[in-house]
């Protein structure tokens, strides 16, 4: 009968396949140890060949013996040629990811495009800033986009970007175009326009 790999024990380094996690697996209930450690130098001979590309990195072979220990559960009595590494080491939990507290004001425009806001507000007026708002502007309107295909009305941009800064940014409507004004239904129109225009020529015969 036919044992599906989901109902066998999980790898503990898949790269290997099971068939070199047998080995492994045989190595750990031989007694003599003389023996057990030639089975384990065949092992990692098989792990190399395995990966002939990998032969020129650096500590190469201190990882096959790293990983015939992690493959062993750290459990094969053998005579290691390099210090491995250890349980404590391999187990060590990630550190936690720091998440960024508050609330986004809107988020479909998102945090990074608040913080280039504020960053904004703090440069002295001139033309970096300028550059940036534009730059930020034209971010807020792809963001919107994304969010709502149905289009956005530069104004709308704008008005948004005033209200973040209590009007410290306030940016005329005109005074940049964003571009990708047309929603969905105008772009449609013009489609629609385009073909009707398209004159169909027959060929005589």
């Amino acid at each position: 009968m036919m044992e599906y790999n989901t109902k066998q024990k999980r790898l503990p380094l898949p790269e290997y396949g099971r068939s070199v996690q047998k080995m492994v697996d045989h190595a750990l209930t031989i007694e003599d140890r003389d023996e057990r450690q030639r089975c384990a130098e065949t092992i990692v001979r098989i792990m190399g060949s395995m990966f002939p590309n990998s032969r020129n990195l650096p500590d190469y072979e201190r990882k096959l013996w790293d990983h015939l220990a992690i493959m062993s559960d750290f459990g094969l009595d053998i005579d290691y040629p390099f210090e491995v590494i250890k349980a404590e080491e391999f187990h060590v939990a990630p550190q936690r990811v720091p998440y960024q507290n508050g609330e986004i004001r809107n988020r479909h425009y998102g945090r990074i495009v608040e913080e280039m806001i504020a960053h904004a507000c703090r440069l002295e007026p001139g033309e970096e800033r300028e550059c940036l708002i534009e730059l930020i502007a034209i971010q807020m309107k792809k963001n919107y986009l994304a969010w709502n295909k149905d289009g956005v009305e530069d104004k709308k941009i704008f008005d948004d970007l005033r209200e973040y800064t209590k009007g410290a940014i306030d940016i005329a409507d005109g005074e940049i175009r964003l571009g990708g004004n047309q929603n969905n239904a105008q772009r449609n129109n013009m489609r629609r326009n385009n073909n009707n225009g398209k004159k169909i020529f027959k060929r005589k015969f």
